[in-house]
């Protein structure tokens, strides 16, 4: 998972794709604010890039993932003129999939700004893809690192085994 944390992102592509995470009724989750922390420091680092904001709206969710992003982002400061939503995606690869989707033809690379135990995966999905990417390290929350990093493992023996 560490081999997942380079190359860093350094504000030489355009667009940066946030992955969302869970979405307590309309409030981001822990996960989701630190991915949102990150993206905020970079964004205000790198003005010219756009952000997509991806992820779907799961049964216990007031609103999509996207969306939520969306008010964190424009509440602290991104211009929303920044900011392009992709909120069908139920998955990883989903989000790389659509998010792709909204890339300008011409555009191969893109930042992905997820938490750490999650970027080996998800490069892995934007390289099957065609996406080549940096990247931007969220930290994970303490109270579900263990979790999340197992869970995390077994999620990438999995594409390894049969696929995305």
């Amino acid at each position: 998972m560490a081999e997942g944390q380079s190359p860093v992102a350094n504000g030489e592509n355009d667009y940066a794709i946030i992955l969302g995470a869970k979405v307590n009724g309309e409030t981001p989750s822990l996960a989701l604010r630190y991915r949102l922390e990150a993206a905020l420091e970079y964004a205000r680092e790198y003005p010219h890039v756009k952000l997509i904001l991806s992820g779907g709206q799961g049964d216990d969710e007031y609103i999509s993932e996207a969306e939520a992003m969306r008010r964190y982002l424009v509440e602290n400061g991104i211009d929303e003129e920044r900011l392009l939503l992709e909120s069908a995606s139920t998955s990883t690869y989903e989000n790389i999939l659509l998010s792709k989707e909204l890339l300008p033809p011409s555009i191969r690379k893109a930042t992905i700004i997820t938490s750490d135990f999650h970027l080996a995966r998800a490069k892995s999905i934007a390289s099957d893809l065609d996406l080549q990417t940096d990247v931007v390290a969220a930290n994970t929350p303490k109270i579900v690192e263990l979790k999340m990093r197992l869970r995390e493992r077994l999620a990438l023996l999995k594409n390894f085994l049969i696929g995305n």
